[in-house]
């Protein structure tokens, strides 16, 4: 018994651990920020350097790809004589020299801005055009007239 006839109440085992364990954990964190911020002041112009640096590879890559991979027209080599003789218009020409170029209908879609369908009615019209069945017949025939390479 404590003084004055009063039992004298015992703190809970646990409490020191909790006390002890929030000093270490505050004591953790205020390292990690002083490191941090230490990490942060060394390191600024390397940061700063690393990103002006992304950026500009960033730029080379659009600009690259701007102008190295800028689609070249086609050539306007061809015989003109049997292309206007068929009716084949330049369109249809186009159409001829991408499927020429192993390209499937929605590929060659996407590379002349136009829709499937239209690929469709070009072939399709291609085909009656040179008396082909299959698309290789065609190429086959439109090489023969020297229409394409």
């Amino acid at each position: 018994m404590g003084i004055g006839g009063k039992r004298r109440r015992r703190p809970p085992p646990w409490t020191p651990v909790l006390i002890y364990g929030a000093a270490l954990a505050a004591g953790a964190v205020l390292l990690q920020w002083l490191d941090y911020r230490h990490l942060v002041r060394a390191q600024t112009s390397g940061w700063h350097l690393a990103l002006v640096a992304a950026g500009f590879l960033a730029l080379g890559v659009f600009v690259g790809v701007r102008v190295v991979g800028a689609r070249r027209p086609h050539e306007a080599t061809g015989n003109t004589a049997a292309q206007a003789s068929l009716g084949i218009s330049d369109r249809e020409l186009a159409v001829l020299r991408e499927l020429a170029a192993g390209r499937s209908n929605k590929e060659v879609a996407l590379r002349l801005g136009v829709s499937p369908n239209t690929i469709k009615t070009h072939v399709a019209r291609l085909h009656e055009k040179l008396g082909a069945r299959r698309r290789t017949d065609a190429i086959a025939r439109a090489r023969e007239l020297g229409l394409i390479r």
